[in-house]
């Protein structure tokens, strides 16, 4: 209370505070619920924990209050606290409105299906008078949404080895997850080896050692039993490694006919065979089958063999791949384009690959043998069509010559041009252009096509034209435009020898450069307020436009509009190739949520300083005292005093009014002496009204022992609400005020009798 206060309104307070201090012994007085058994339930007795699910969730807890009587529109409300026991958010479990004369009765609820925790406690409140009783006890209460027997794999995957075992090699690790629940990750876990009962309780594991695992949800100390998840068991085991690998060399070719076995490096252990090849089984798994006959009488034995080993205490483990060839297969490859434009005087270069060992070449045009053609290349001038044979000379296999794929080799009857507009482009969207060429195609007679732009690209001259002129200078492979005003057709043309080239047409169209401005009168329609004229920076005289609304044409013949509905407004002019569009102009209903402050309608600031609010979204402001003093006309106002202000906001002419409040902020310290002797001096305790009245501030006090015994949020400075509870003298009582879970204050309060 400041200094400035007046005996007068002192001893105005003292004797209300008084008045509600008699008053308040003879209040009603809450006692806190106590969980009661379920009538539904024959030879039932009160629950200890709450364990829900979707088969059974009905509970009861028995209420008693002391008279007098409450209000007839009174509400009994029963409220749940969180997981920790805190009151700071209650949540509703029932409501009732028909036992305002019933001093003993039980409340019926069901549990919230995300409640889960061990510390949970229920709280009794009146709404008529506004009163609430001490927490209850206690209780561990769970919704049980899954309750079947969880599945574990490795990594999740679902697959369970056989035996339920896993041998964990190279000193590594594995990760344990369940495969079979929804929302895995959203629970809590309980995790054992062998029975004990690890620290992990998420929804994974990851081990090393040896052991038994399973897991089971954790729905706390007594629901989990209930619940039955307990998972199926997987036994961690660790095993050796083998060494394994092929014998021999890692490469090496074989005949048709030849006979050949692969041999594993170790035999004897008691060890399972698996032989791949290329990836596949081909053999296995058996036991002690540590070798693999290579059937080179079959097409395809050619490939990568490998060996896999498997075994009691050993790893699971698979060697280096070995490649054998088939010597007496090989291939040729083709590496020039199968089809080849050649123009006079031109030559063209064809190569073939082989892997065959030591090869000989031979190349034929037109089915017969050129003469001294024996190499991997070949220079031509002539058209036909040529292919190369070749014939493997070693190796020791026998094997028939192998022909490389034609190469057709043509002279053109003419060429074209394929032009593209380069990167993404929309008509009277794009502000430039670039078009460049992308193919070069040779046309024989009869029509076909060949892509010859690698090799002729660069032998070919160039020349745009814009809707069928030469456009000087431009003679390069692209072009780019960039004025409006040289929209039109493009194409490209080429000269290369005797023969004329010419491409496709490409439009062109881009918007003009005018920069189309619509303005208006105002933006909120308003009853009485003067029309909302909207116009254009643009004569629109001979012009053809259109005034459009929310995307459809109102208006084609007025330079000026009236906006008489809410909706987004544009012009658009249409006499250019693409219509020139103008900004967007919204019309909107006039509303008071348009107007918005930054601080709340009633601000505490500390006396001395200066505390600003800021208006925005209208058009003009205007501050004014009590006494209906304009104070300023900006957007922001700096108060200093007590007292009413009126905030004026204008919309044209539509108006809306705030009165923001602006009171001192207390500054007397919270008191840690209280005298609940019910003389009425000092009987509550106050705090400040920076922590008092603030739906957002939770206020809580505990006793000696630390048990809570009064919790509030929007704290009315009404602790305590009954002298009873005070069975001795000189009492000590902690409190903790908290904003948002961040601790403000916290200090003691002692209670004097």
């Amino acid at each position: 209370m400041r200094k400035t206060t007046s005996y007068n309104a002192i001893f105005a307070m003292v004797i209300a505070l008084t008045f509600f201090s008699v008053n308040s012994l003879s209040a009603q007085v809450l006692n806190k619920p106590v969980a009661a058994d379920n009538p539904n339930l024959a030879g039932n007795s009160a629950w200890t924990a709450a364990c829900a699910s979707d088969t059974f969730n009905e509970y009861f807890v028995n209420f008693t209050w002391n008279p007098p009587l409450v209000d007839s529109d009174n509400e009994f409300v029963l409220e749940l606290s969180d997981a920790n026991g805190n009151f700071g958010a209650p949540t509703e479990l029932a409501r009732v409105d028909d036992k305002n004369t019933t001093f003993d009765f039980e409340f019926e609820f069901a549990v919230p299906n995300d409640v889960r925790g061990e510390n949970y406690r229920m709280r009794v409140r009146s709404t008529s008078p506004a009163k609430t009783s001490p927490p209850s006890d206690p209780y561990p209460m769970h919704y049980v949404d899954y309750s079947s027997a969880l599945l574990i794999s490795e990594d999740g995957s679902g697959d369970i080895p056989s035996g339920g075992t896993i041998t964990l090699c190279g000193g590594g690790d594995i990760t344990l997850e369940p495969h079979n629940i929804p929302n895995a990750n959203t629970y809590i876990y309980n995790w054992y080896r062998s029975g004990t009962l690890l620290p992990e309780k998420g929804h994974s594991i990851t081990v090393s050692t040896p052991g038994m695992y399973y897991v089971e949800l954790d729905y706390g100390s007594i629901c989990t039993g209930s619940a039955n998840t307990l998972s199926n068991t997987i036994e961690l085991s660790t095993g050796t490694s083998s060494g394994i690998a092929i014998n021999g060399s890692d490469d090496f070719g074989l005949c048709i006919g030849d006979t050949h076995q692969l041999e594993a490096n170790i035999s004897g252990l008691g060890l399972t065979y698996t032989w791949f090849k290329d990836g596949a089984i081909v053999a296995g798994p058996t036991l002690e089958q540590n070798t693999l006959n290579i059937n080179t009488a079959s097409a395809g034995f050619e490939g990568t063999y490998e060996v896999e080993v498997d075994g009691p205490s050993a790893c699971v483990e698979r060697s280096a791949s070995v490649t054998i060839r088939n010597l007496g297969d090989f291939e040729v490859t083709r590496v020039n384009d199968a089809n080849i434009v050649l123009l006079p005087s031109q030559t063209a270069t064809l190569t073939a690959t082989t892997n065959a060992l030591t090869p000989s070449y031979q190349w034929y045009k037109d089915g017969s043998p050129i003469t001294d053609a024996t190499n991997a290349t070949l220079d031509i001038t002539e058209i036909g069509d040529y292919f190369v044979r070749v014939t493997e000379n070693g190796g020791g296999c026998a094997s028939s010559p192998v022909d490389s794929e034609t190469t057709a080799v043509e002279a053109p009857d003419s060429f074209e041009f394929v032009v593209e507009y380069v990167g993404s482009y929309t008509s009277c969207q794009t502000s430039d252009v670039t078009l460049s060429l992308l193919r070069i195609n040779a046309v024989s007679g009869s029509g076909a096509r060949t892509n010859v732009t690698s090799v002729l690209e660069s032998s070919f001259s160039y020349q745009w034209t814009h809707d069928g002129s030469t456009i000087s200078g431009e003679t390069s492979k692209t072009i780019t435009i960039n004025d409006f005003e040289d929209n039109g057709d493009y194409a490209l043309t080429g000269v290369v020898d005797s023969f004329n080239a010419s491409s496709n047409s490409l439009e062109v169209t881009m918007a003009a450069g005018t920069n189309l401005t619509v303005s208006s009168t105002g933006l909120v329609l308003c009853e009485g307020a003067d029309p909302i004229v909207l116009s254009s920076s643009e004569s629109l005289t001979d012009e053809t436009f259109e005034w459009v609304k929310d995307g459809s044409v109102i208006d084609t013949s007025s330079e000026t509009i009236t906006a008489t509905e809410v909706g987004d407004f544009q012009l658009r002019i249409l006499t250019d190739d693409c219509p020139i569009v103008s900004n967007t102009i919204t019309v909107q209903a006039f509303d008071e949520s348009l107007l918005s402050i930054d601080q709340p309608d009633e601000l505490i600031i500390v006396e001395g300083e200066t505390g600003t609010v800021t208006a925005s979204g209208a058009e003009s402001y205007q501050w004014f005292d009590a006494e209906n003093n304009l104070l300023g006309s900006l957007d922001s106002y700096g108060f200093q005093t007590e007292g009413e202000y009126l905030l004026v906001a204008s919309f044209g002419n539509c108006t809306v009014n705030r009165v923001i409040t602006i009171t001192y902020r207390d500054l007397f310290a919270i008191p840690n002496v209280i005298t609940a002797n019910g003389d009425g001096i000092n009987d509550l305790w106050v705090l400040p009204n920076t922590y008092s009245r603030q739906d957002d501030v939770l206020v809580t006090i505990y006793d000696d022992r630390g048990k809570e015994v009064f919790s509030q949020t929007n704290y009315e400075n009404n602790w305590p609400q009954s002298v009873t509870q005070f069975n001795k003298l000189n009492m000590i009582f902690y409190y903790r005020i908290t904003q948002d879970g961040k601790s403000l204050k916290q200090g003691t309060i002692t209670v004097i009798r």
